[in-house]
């Protein structure tokens, strides 16, 4: 079993940045991708971005170039920075890992981009 607790969700202006932590325990040493995923109301959850534990990064087409992830590997945190935030990312966010074959959620962290 993996836990995951997501933090650092809120209001921000249009424009503005926010920084996403995720803090992971359980069988962590199982764990190969981390990533986030967003989910809008009324609209399917998607893909934000993802991290190996080797390193390597997959966006999704909407975030490329303004949001970044990192992985502490001897932490067992995954973080989203996102820069030049638009309405359009208000979601709710969730941390994800894979570990096994197996996809785990955390509960989720509401960010609002909002004048």
């Amino acid at each position: 079993q993996v836990h995951l607790v997501e933090s650092g969700g809120g209001l921000v202006q249009p424009g503005g940045s926010l920084r996403l932590s995720c803090a992971t325990s359980g069988s962590i040493f199982s764990i190969n991708v981390m990533g986030w995923y967003r989910q809008a109301p009324g609209k399917q959850r998607e893909l934000v971005a993802t991290i190996t534990s080797g390193g390597s990064r997959n966006y999704g087409t909407s975030v490329k170039g303004r949001f970044t992830i990192s992985r502490d590997n001897t932490r067992n945190t995954v973080s989203l920075q996102m820069n030049s935030l638009k309405p359009e990312d208000t979601a709710v966010y969730y941390c994800n890992a894979i570990a096994l074959s197996e996809y785990y959620w955390g509960q989720g962290t509401q960010v609002t981009v909002s004048s």
